[in-house]
């Protein structure tokens, strides 16, 4: 081969430019829409063009190797010694199920490690998977600390300088997920002119997730955008447990890293013995491109997310779920809070039939007495005080009013009072030094052992038989820490949990095709893609204030593919019109989790309720080919006014709230670049009686909007 040479992989959305130098090694010099462009902003010389000496380019895959370290002291995930050295071998582009795919061939002879880099596309989407295997072809064990799934070094805005770049994150708390922030990423990464001292910098800007909940603290996401808001770079991590991504300064640009579990962070150290391999958890990355910027603050980070939208609905495993999006009414949320009885649930039954619900899930509580249920799970049997005539008489009631039965489920635990916590092996348990980890008066599985895989199994198997659930919430309440230390280090036996658990999904969906799964962990705690592509839905959250709920259902298609993303509408029997409108138009642009005393509302009250599902069984079929946007811009979390809205092939829906509070303007003005200089047709859906005002402008591709009062909100259509 040539001293240096390039090639490029990809389609006219996405292009990936690779540069093999001298000593051959590989980076990505370019990143775009069928161009080189290693950016945000488009840089003005081609990287590729020249070689880059050692300081200015990123390998292709970062491993740190105990014995080998990194090759300048510092606390970041790049510049380690055996990723320096690992050289091209060789590249091949094939096709597999409806991906392009790319796999490119390292290996460093002195360590003996030979590593894969993957890469997967869809021809037309700006969006790549990537992720990483590592085999030891050696004649001695090898221990990784942390591999990358994804480098990219070179960020740089339009001048050619990190001054005009911002970063984007997302603060995850549970009752207040999704808390997007953007910062100046100088303000992020100080400028300590490292030129001037002939070294690069030692820290980075970073997030990682802690112990098992995958979004417990952060979303496993992030963003780099041009300051005018033409150009993102949106990226991903795709593990139910640990992850990190690190955003540095290297040879004067920026850079991203994104990993799995590392040692430093969940205590991941995986041995490979000669012969033995390792693949990393995949990570994606989204180009969004709004010439001119978007107007909005989010034009080319909107970009970005549709681009990851339509990624992650090619990533998702098929299902019925996602083009019927059935309405759910959940007895927990200010409702029977897990407290269900038949006397309680057979009027709420047939009031939630009523109004349109087309699924009623008993959530938890059904299977424990009323001395309290918390550490008795595991068994998974009704209640005979609760269901003096069985559960069967409420489920039967449940499927005669025309829903689906679903059941609660928190599959993962074993209370420390149940059963199964005596019965199963010692070794189907999570431990630590010999000791069974409990965390909130549970035990946790461990899904790498036959015992708890068969434990589910019949449990799973025997509802769907004797009661013909139809739906499952899927719970998740604990954070035992980084995991279990059967067989290596905890983070290891963590992530062969999580894989093992992904296989359990896969076996569960296998059995029954139609039966839909919703993943859940205290609402949003683990809202990752590697679940999302199991599983049909995703809890936002357990908030249940539904004035702070719209920054949250807002926020959510950031993360969350819209037709998978549940928001809690809790209409209630003392709340006015106007208060149970707005909390009705919390959840009509998602998944509707309906829940509130229906069986107890006036006729009218109800009848809002219902014309509510009305219009959202007229609108949802338009959803899964959706993509979102933000009129206002990304909802802060006190923000006065929040605006949400999907863009669809043929129409448009956004909704606008007005929150309570510190006294708003009554107007407020919606910014939709993407439909400047056009005539719309715009008009209220919901509620039908509303007192709000809109206008449109096609000039200047404004609408303006007047809600009459603080704590109202509405539906609008935009065709």
């Amino acid at each position: 081969m040539t001293e240096i040479s390039t090639f490029s992989w990809g389609h006219a959305a996405l292009r990936v430019e690779f540069l093999v130098d001298s000593a051959r090694r590989v980076r990505i010099v370019g990143l775009g829409p069928d161009a080189p462009v290693g950016s945000p902003a488009a840089p003005a010389d081609d990287p590729a063009r020249a070689e880059l000496p050692r300081s200015a380019g990123l390998p292709l895959i970062e491993v740190h190797v105990t014995g080998y370290g990194r090759w300048l002291a510092n606390e970041r995930f790049i510049q380690t010694v055996v990723g320096e050295r690992l050289a091209y071998q060789g590249h091949e582009e094939y096709h597999e199920d409806g991906w392009l795919v790319l796999r490119v061939d390292l290996a460093d002879p002195e360590s003996g490690l030979a590593a894969e880099a993957f890469f997967r596309t869809l021809v037309g989407v700006g969006a790549v998977q990537t992720w990483s295997r590592l085999t030891n072809r050696g004649e001695h064990r090898l221990t990784l600390d942390a591999v990358t799934s994804f480098t990219l070094g070179g960020i740089v805005d339009s001048g050619g300088h990190v001054a005009g770049l911002d970063l984007w994150s997302a603060e995850n708390e549970w009752l207040a997920e999704g808390r997007w922030q953007r910062r100046a990423l100088r303000e992020v990464l100080v400028d300590m002119n490292h030129g001037r001292h002939r070294q690069e910098g030692r820290s980075s800007a970073w997030r990682a997730s802690q112990g098992t909940w995958s979004t417990g603290r952060h979303l496993p996401m992030g963003a780099i955008t041009a300051r005018d808001d033409s150009r993102t770079l949106l990226w991903q991590l795709e593990n139910p447990g640990g992850w990190r991504w690190e955003v540095g300064e290297f040879a004067e640009a920026a850079y991203v890293a994104l990993l799995g579990p590392t040692d430093r962070d969940h205590q991941w150290r995986q041995a490979l013995d000669p012969g033995e391999a390792f693949t990393t958890v995949p990570a994606a990355v989204a180009i969004g491109a709004a010439p001119g910027g978007g107007g909005d603050g989010t034009g080319g980070f909107s970009e970005a997310v549709a681009a990851m939208t339509v990624y992650r609905r090619a990533l998702r495993r098929p299902h019925p779920d996602a083009e019927g999006l059935p309405v759910i009414f959940n007895d927990f949320m200010n409702t029977v809070m897990g407290d269900p009885t038949t006397e309680r649930l057979l009027p709420l039954i047939d009031a939630a039939a009523e109004v349109g619900a087309e699924c009623f899930v008993i959530d938890a509580g059904w299977y424990a007495g009323e001395e309290g249920w918390w550490d008795l799970v595991g068994a998974w049997e009704e209640s005979a005080t609760r269901f003096p005539a069985g559960l069967s008489e409420v489920v039967d009631r449940i499927r005669d009013r025309g829903m689906v039965p679903g059941l609660w489920l928190e599959p993962e635990v074993i209370g420390v009072r149940s059963g199964p916590a005596g019965s199963l092996p010692r070794a189907a348990f999570f431990q630590r030094d010999g000791e069974r980890v409990v965390d909130n008066g549970r035990y946790h599985l461990d899904l790498r052992h036959p015992a708890a895989v068969e434990h589910l199994d019949a449990v799973v198997d025997r509802l769907v038989a004797d009661y013909g659930v139809g739906y499952f919430k899927l719970d998740y309440n604990v954070n035992p820490g980084p995991g279990t230390d059967l067989g290596g280090s905890a983070g290891v036996g963590l992530l062969g949990h999580e894989r093992a658990l992904l296989d359990w999904l896969d076996g569960v969906l296998d059995r029954h095709p139609g039966l839909t799964l919703e993943n859940c962990a205290s609402g949003g705690m683990r809202s990752d893609y590697a679940m999302l592509s199991r599983l049909q839905l995703q809890s936002t959250s357990d908030q249940q204030e539904h004035y702070r709920y719209p920054a949250i259902a807002a926020a959510a298609p950031a993360a969350i593919a819209p037709e998978q993303a549940a928001s809690w509408t809790y209409p209630q029997p003392e709340f006015g019109a106007d208060e149970n409108a707005f909390a009705l138009c919390n959840a009509l642009l998602g998944r509707v989790h309906l829940s509130g005393n229906l069986d107890r509302m006036a006729p009218e009250q109800r009848a809002l309720v219902a014309d509510a599902i009305a219009v959202y069984k007229r609108i949802r079929a338009d959803i899964p080919a959706a993509v979102p946007f933000w009129p206002l811009g990304l909802p802060g979390w006190t923000d006065p006014w929040i605006a949400l809205g999907l863009r669809g092939r043929a129409r448009t829906y956004v909704t606008v709230w007005r929150r309570p509070g510190e006294e708003s303007a009554a107007e407020q003005v919606l910014l939709m670049p993407h439909f400047k200089g056009r005539d719309l047709d715009v008009s209220v859906l919901f509620p039908q009686d509303t007192k709000s005002v809109i206008d449109w402008s096609p000039g200047t591709g404004e609408l303006t909007v007047q809600l009459s009062a603080p704590g109202t909100a509405c539906l609008i259509a935009v065709v």
